[in-house]
């Protein structure tokens, strides 16, 4: 257990660390910005109850403000995607279920199931922080377009990093 809980916290600081040293700094054409940090929210144990699921998305989501200057919108976005988190797991589950500590990764759940969770819950995160931070509809289409150009960014990274820096094993369990 106490392994688990290191293992999160170095992958928290991690994340942290990239999306505010290296990713908050890489400005692809002024439009494209990947908020990759929110990928810690999807990779929780499924067992994660929901309130604990909620004040670590805050604490994730205040630390990048604290960091980005945005003012909680981040913290906003993270704590609406930990809400739905668990809907969203229950909608594409196994037809079995999830195994109790199943690691939820292309390798262990199949590389369509990861796609789908992982860009169903960075879109609505991304919808919601780009909508958020221009706080108006009168951008409505170019606000869209700039959330789902960078949720397919991010998910594309995301999915870079799981098969460049995930372990291979396709039995393996959440150890980390």
């Amino acid at each position: 257990m106490i392994i688990k809980i290191a293992q999160l916290f170095f992958r928290f600081l991690f994340l942290v660390a990239l999306q505010v040293l290296v990713l908050n700094h890489i400005q692809w054409s002024g439009y494209i910005n990947p908020y990759v940090y929110a990928f810690f929210i999807l990779m929780l144990p499924i067992e994660t109850p929901k309130w604990l699921l909620l004040i670590i998305a805050f604490i994730l989501g205040l630390v990048i403000d604290m960091f980005s200057d945005t003012g909680g919108m981040h913290a906003a976005a993270t704590v609406l995607i930990a809400w739905a988190r668990p809907g969203v797991l229950r909608l594409i589950a196994p037809r079995d279920g999830y195994e109790p500590e199943t690691k939820l990764s292309p390798q262990v759940l199949g590389f369509r199931w990861f796609l789908t969770y992982t860009s169903m819950l960075i879109l609505l995160h991304h919808l919601v922080l780009f909508y958020v931070e221009v706080f108006r509809f009168s951008e409505f289409f170019s606000t869209f377009f700039k959330a789902v150009l960078n949720a397919g960014i991010t998910v594309l990274l995301i999915i870079l990093g799981q098969y460049l820096f995930g372990r291979g094993n396709r039995h393996e369990r959440f150890i980390g």
